[in-house]
């Protein structure tokens, strides 16, 4: 019996009655919701798939609108051939305009209906599971339940002159024995039309309102009334006036408010110049959201209002509205519009971040050869107080926690003194390079690109090398120094034996690795956030002029160490979030799911230095050193490449570019390796020279 009502369950998906049963259904007379749920159903049949006597249709994506095409001209023609029924249908279908309300279809579909991003997120939540009532007495709810297939808006947008005058036809069946004229339009359409000037009063209001309110109205400069939200109001009700028909009176009220329309969305620009010039606001950016939906329904409506005499605009407008309909009901949709802005503003600090770390001469990559040497010698630090923090054996939790204020002190020590730690740069230079991409569609851009991809190649290679190239003999020497000096080890040789053990490339080395470069794309996002915020509520002048700061350290003191904040309030966020993410990450996702470690290329090289250190030259004869050797090679490649192409992904994303040729980008970077190989290790001599004078570039 169960899996008999599954599989009806699952029929009932796409099922529908026979076409005779549900026209015989048709009853003008009947309660508001079974008419309702009398059309619900004929949507359901239209859009089913194969039709008795059309053979050729095919119900593949390409052509679904052919199908429901078709499905309506044999609708038409059963109604053609039984007057009766089709005067039933068509009251029917009248009476559904005259008693559900349009407002609500016209002002509130597609538009968010809740003043904030987290409540609306969960009135779509809620929607998912509780679709609206059949018996609401409104269209919106009705739309929502009828048009509930992808391609419903293609098929009414694609309906041509003659199967619409043909349904229109049937539509007035019946209104000729009430007196009323032939060929009129039905007293119903007249509503209908009607209620377009006053939805777009409605929306004017409610667009007024939100240009008018603090947060919008603090970003725009000027005088409030010079604003075109102030004087929206004024210009609605002097076009209603009027009767849509025409008249030069009408024309110039209706240009003078279209121009205001256009001046709202000039502000709109404004307040996200504003926003990209001082944080990111994820409820301001929804509000804006929300008013341009608002305002492009404006002017949808407008068009089909003062257009009465255009082909096919109740089509056009009905599948301009299934459309919002449908994107009401995404969550991605939501999110996407709401937090783009924020994600191409983390994005793009970290892009200027990144900016730092690409070298383009031989002067930047010495000095990022030294900042790496120092980011080396700093961690050779951090090795062996991780070494004592998991000698003390604690539980688990206390032992993450101090392996996080290890890293994060690690890691500040490393920011204050100007070093640099290798694989914090991947994350911050996708971003940078992604950037170019704007113009890679250009010649000259495509060739800035390239230049930019081996700078970034070469100088995240040059910071690998550099920490290295330290990190392993001091953590060498620090364990021979004791060694000699205290004659003792500072791990035990069984320990030794197991952290070289532990970076095995046959083990889970390449997993952990891929979880370290997620941890350190992360701390990138978090280190944009934290700039956002700071710049966003204004901390900097907060601080500055706070009372009490500037009584404790006077006035010049203060702006110092606001300044120093707003300097450093990046790097410090990002430093913190990457010791917290490094030494608590792995406890607490293991806690909940799978056991995790950290596999950083640095601080595991680091730790080999200390093994042998201890182990002595005997230790290069362990098969297990030279596996752990490969383990620490694709540990580095896998912490740079995983890091760098979230970011560089989410890089993409956010800027929205349009596609770009990948394959010419692609072969231009290949062919610039291939001619120049050299360019990967060797910087040219002064920015801008990335080939060799006298040659063409690739």
């Amino acid at each position: 019996m169960f899996r008999s009502l599954f599989r009806k369950w699952r029929e009932s998906r796409n099922a529908s009655l026979q076409l005779d049963a549900i026209l015989a259904a048709a009853d003008p007379e009947a309660p508001l919701a079974d008419r309702n749920g009398w059309l619900i159903e004929l949507g359901y049949w239209i859009r089913r798939d194969g039709l008795p006597g059309a053979e050729g249709v095919v119900a593949d994506n390409s052509r679904k609108s052919r199908r429901e095409h078709v499905r309506l001209r044999y609708l038409l023609q059963v109604l053609g051939r039984n007057p009766e029924m089709a005067a039933r249908v068509a009251r029917t279908v009248r009476s559904l305009v005259r008693d559900n309300d349009p407002t609500a279809l016209l002002c509130d579909t597609g538009v968010a209906s809740h003043p904030g991003f987290w409540g609306e997120m969960l009135d779509r939540l809620q929607a998912r599971v509780l679709p609206p009532p059949p018996n609401r007495g409104d269209l919106a709810g009705l739309f929502a339940l009828l048009f509930i297939d992808d391609n419903d808006a293609d098929w009414v947008e694609s309906l041509d002159a003659d199967l619409l005058e043909r349904l229109a036809a049937m539509l007035r069946a019946g209104e000729e024995s009430a007196g009323e004229a032939a060929g009129a339009a039905p007293p119903e359409w007249d509503r209908f039309d009607r209620t377009l000037a006053t939805s777009i009063q409605v929306l004017v209001s409610q667009v007024r309102a939100t240009g008018l309110s603090q947060s919008i109205r603090s970003r725009l400069k000027g005088r409030v009334q010079d604003t075109p939200f102030f004087r929206l109001d004024s210009a609605i009700e002097a076009l209603c006036e009027d009767d849509a028909a025409g008249g030069e009176a009408f024309a110039h009220r209706l240009n003078y408010f279209r121009a205001l329309l256009d001046g709202c969305h000039q502000a709109a620009q404004r307040v996200y110049d504003d926003l990209e010039e001082n944080g990111v606001s994820v409820e301001v950016v929804f509000q804006i959201e929300r008013m341009k939906v608002r305002l492009a329904r404006i002017e949808l409506l407008l068009a089909t209002w003062v257009e009465p005499q255009r082909p096919g605009r109740h089509a056009h407008l009905i599948a301009a509205l299934i459309r919002s309909t449908q994107a009401r009901r995404s969550i991605a949709h939501l999110a996407g519009s709401s937090f783009s802005q924020l994600a191409r503003k983390v994005v793009e600090r970290s892009a200027e971040s990144g900016e730092h770390y690409i070298t383009r001469d031989r002067r930047e990559y010495r000095e990022l050869m030294r900042a790496a040497a120092g980011g080396g010698l700093i961690t050779a630090a951090t090795v062996y107080l991780k070494f004592l923090i998991y000698g003390l054996h604690l539980d688990k939790f206390a032992e993450g926690l101090l392996a996080s204020f290890n890293y994060a002190g690690s890691f500040l020590v490393i920011h204050f003194a100007h070093f640099t730690l290798a694989t914090k740069q991947p994350a911050m230079t996708g971003p940078a390079l992604a950037h170019r991409l704007d113009a890679a569609g250009k010649p000259e851009g495509r060739e800035a690109f390239v230049d930019d991809t081996i700078a970034m190649i070469r100088s995240n290679a040059a910071a690998i090398f550099g920490n290295l190239a330290l990190v392993f003999p001091v953590a060498l020497g620090i364990q021979w120094l004791a060694n000699r000096v205290l004659g003792a080890n500072l791990i035990t040789p069984a320990k030794a034996i197991d952290t070289i053990g532990s970076f095995s490339i046959l083990g889970p080395t390449p997993l952990y690795a891929i979880f370290t470069g997620v941890l350190l794309w992360l701390s990138s996002l978090v280190a944009g956030w934290a700039d956002n915020w700071f710049a966003l509520h204004k901390v900097h002048d907060v601080m500055a002029y706070n009372r009490r700061l500037r009584y404790v350290l006077g006035a010049a003191g203060a702006m110092r160490l606001a300044d120093f904040c707003k300097r450093n309030m990046s790097g410090i966020a990002a430093n913190v979030s990457l010791g917290l993410l490094l030494g608590l990450g792995p406890e607490i996702l293991s806690f909940f799911g799978p056991h995790m470690e950290v596999r950083h290329v640095t601080l595991s090289t680091g730790a080999v230095g200390a093994a042998i250190g201890v182990l002595g030259f005997d230790a290069l004869r362990m098969p297990a050193l030279w596996l752990a050797v490969a383990g620490i090679a694709l540990m580095g490649l896998l912490n740079v490449a995983v890091s760098f192409a979230l970011a560089f992904n989410m890089a993409l994303r956010s800027r929205s570019l349009r596609r770009v040729d990948r394959r010419a980008v692609v072969s231009a970077v290949r062919r610039r390796i291939l001619k120049h190989p050299w360019s990967l290790i060797v910087p040219p001599r002064t920015a801008g020279q990335a080939v060799p004078a006298g040659e063409e570039r690739a």
